[in-house]
């Protein structure tokens, strides 16, 4: 202790634990005074009948205070009154005016503390309760050396569980099972700590809690408003791309308060929310601090009275998340404040800080993750892990770390429901006709700058809500749709996630939607592109109602028409029969391209490009003669020329005509194609041979 005697906030308690020491002094003498057997070896340990007689003695208890305690009490607090003036921080006054305890209040919490600072309390104590084994204040013992009646209802309802103390986890009273005036008071160790000076939070917390940067250009005037107010309860509900943290963070410091920030989803499944959140509300208090917490979804998964545990506890209080507040959570009406997404121009700001021009020359950092709806929080993030990849290869940040850094953001909710694929394809490398590359660049132009026209510049009125992208890619098996899929993501740096049918159709009515909307809900949380494979088998066509089969098969594509409509990410639909859509869905598709089966010159493209340069080739081999008799998908061309380069392998030797003429039969057969003389011309003696 003597360590830190030349703190104010020391010497404040120690004065104070100094009052108790003298009112237990004062108690031991009268204790002794009126002992008839002081020399009684077994004190503690057995009931004598001196001390029975003296039991049944009215007249017998504790002394009141020696007559110097007040006016030590008062030179203690004028001495503390002069150390706040001077600028100290005195953390007994600071608990006390916290948790707004009163004097009967602190006192109880100095005796209950005391063992914990000197280890003397704890024998003297033993003595007072004529217990050895008891090495903490009772409750009788601790209302008798503040001058309170053990037996009066004013001191009882102090150390009630409702009351302040005990509500607030300042003063645990323990051994339920004892009569009231023998259960033990104890001091918890974090408050003890606290008063030392040692700001560590209790360690069944400290998980909980984060750090958060204020938001830069939110407009917080309202909240900030009302977080100058009396305490109360604010829920913040955030959209896509939105942040609630910042923007809590930047109201309460415009309000001249701290944040005390909560990530809720580190929750581990056996933490109780009532104990988790009295302690939260208890590090809030000692750090004089605001709570923030969230998103709420993690606490509105357990039930209703896991979200009331903290909903409803006198405290300055903000919660967040994406859920609509739901009334049956707090009896108290909270302030509701929707958050908008990150503007643009936050998001380049907070790149700029972060990166602190470690990126390759003309590199914009803002410009390469349009096409990602970070958080501030996230683009932090992500600048720290392309400096990583960076730092690791010894050079300046380049387009491809940040694009990595922006993608590992992404949580790993959509790859539970959803097969997810980092594009090893671009758009040069698609054999395609110059219309339809067109049109799959004008979608990564719409996902790059869809913030700017439909944020910044709000066309499209109040459609502009909406800010999802969704394609429609049609064409027959091969013509390279799944593909063009994976270049799109990968133009934009994004992965994809192809939907796999089998998780999502269920037998059962309503579980498909079901199925879906998880899909969908993780995916507008996920930069990425979705990808629905053979989309037909859930798009299709309404169709009139003759039995219950019809109307529920039509409830899931209207379903999924809604949900399509409130989508915010970026889908592709696949097909094959484009025909077999709702029509509906044509009006709800930012672009719908067609994928046309290849032409002569755009066959041989494909040739080339499957059979490669690695490849042994024998002289012999004529691609053009493939291109122009064999009206075939870039699909049917790959297993052509695989099935091809296996036999070569057998054979030990380079891929030759005969190699490529025998497995474009096998895939002919596969097809359901005739074997004719005017497509395979001379090479059909050598299938006859065969």
């Amino acid at each position: 202790m003597d360590s830190v005697n030349g703190d104010a906030s020391a010497r404040h308690l120690l004065g104070r634990l100094e009052l108790v020491a003298r009112r237990v002094r004062a108690a031991c003498e009268g204790r002794r005074a009126a002992d008839p057997d002081p020399l009684d070896r077994f004190r503690g340990l057995h009931i004598s009948p001196s001390h029975v007689e003296r039991l049944l003695d009215p007249a017998a208890g504790a002394p009141p205070p020696d007559e110097e305690a007040g006016v030590l009490l008062a030179r203690v607090e004028e001495e503390a009154d002069r150390a706040e003036a001077a600028g100290a921080e005195l953390r007994l006054r600071h608990l006390q005016r916290a948790f707004d305890l009163g004097g009967l209040e602190l006192e109880l919490l100095l005796v209950a503390l005391a063992p914990d600072l000197e280890a003397r309390f704890e024998p003297l104590y033993g003595y007072l309760q004529d217990d050895v084994t008891r090495r903490r204040a009772g409750i009788g013992l601790a209302l008798e050396l503040c001058g309170a009646d053990p037996a009066g209802l004013a001191g009882r309802r102090l150390l009630g569980l409702e009351a302040s103390l005990c509500a607030a986890r300042l003063l645990l009273v323990e051994e339920p099972e004892r009569p009231f005036l023998t259960r033990s008071l104890r001091v918890p160790d974090r408050i003890a700590a606290f008063l030392l000076g040692d700001d560590a939070p209790e360690p069944a917390i400290a998980p909980l809690l984060d750090d958060c940067e204020p938001a830069v250009t939110a407009d917080v005037a309202g909240l900030s408003r009302w977080l100058g107010l009396e305490p109360g309860l604010a829920y913040l509900r955030e959209t896509r791309g939105g942040d609630a943290g910042p923007l809590a963070v930047a109201a309460l410091g415009a309000a001249g308060l701290a944040a005390l920030i909560v990530d809720l989803h580190r929750l581990r499944a056996d933490d109780d929310p009532a104990q988790v959140a009295s302690l939260l509300v208890r590090e809030a208090g000692l750090r004089d601090a605001a709570l923030v917490a969230g998103p709420i979804e993690a606490l509105a998964s357990r039930g209703r009275a896991a979200v009331q545990a903290i909903a409803e506890r006198p405290v300055r209080l903000i919660l967040f998340g994406t859920l609509g507040w739901d009334p049956e959570w707090a009896r108290t009406v909270p302030y509701c404040v929707e958050v908008p997404p990150t503007p643009a121009e936050e998001r380049e700001d907070v790149w700029r800080t972060a990166l602190a021009g470690g990126t390759a020359p003309g590199l914009d950092p803002a410009a390469e993750t349009a096409p990602f709806r970070l958080t501030a929080d996230q683009v932090r993030r992500a600048a720290r892990a392309a400096r990583q990849l960076a730092a690791a290869d010894g050079r300046p940040v380049a387009a491809a770390d940040l694009r990595a850094g922006a993608r590992a953001q992404n949580g790993a909710g959509l790859e539970r429901l959803a097969r997810r694929i980092e594009p090893m394809v671009a758009l040069g490398d698609l054999v395609l006709p110059a219309p339809v590359l067109e049109q799959l660049t004008e979608i990564t132009v719409r996902a790059r700058h869809r913030d700017l026209v439909l944020g910044r510049w709000g066309m499209a009125g109040a459609a502009s809500r909406r800010r999802g992208l969704t394609a429609l890619f049609a064409g027959a098996s091969g013509t390279g749709k799944t593909m063009a899929a994976e270049a799109v993501a990968g133009e934009m740096g994004l992965d994809l996630y192809v939907v796999d049918l089998a998780t999502v159709v269920d037998k059962y009515v309503g579980e498909t939607e079901k199925n879906l909307d998880r899909i969908f809900a993780e995916a507008e949380r996920v930069n990425g592109v979705l990808l629905f494979d053979e989309a037909d088998a859930l798009f299709g066509k309404r169709s009139d109602v003759s039995d219950a089969h019809d109307r529920y098969a039509n409830i899931e594509v209207a379903y999924l028409l809604q949900r399509m409509e409130l989508f915010e990410g970026i889908a592709v639909l696949a097909t094959n029969l484009r025909s077999n859509l709702d029509e509906a869905f044509a009006r709800r598709l930012d672009a719908l391209i067609d994928f046309p089966d290849p032409e002569e010159e755009d066959r041989l493209r494909l040739w080339e490009r499957c059979l490669g340069t690695e490849a042994p080739r024998s002289e012999d081999v004529d691609l053009a003669f493939f291109a122009r008799a064999f009206r075939l998908s870039g699909g049917n061309i790959r297993n052509i020329v695989l099935t091809a380069a296996y036999a070569a392998a057998q054979d030990d030797g380079p891929i030759g005509m005969t190699h490529l003429v025998l497995a474009t039969q096998r895939e002919y057969r596969k097809l359901g194609r005739m074997v004719v003389e005017s497509e395979f011309g001379p090479w059909l003696e050598v299938l006859g041979r065969r």
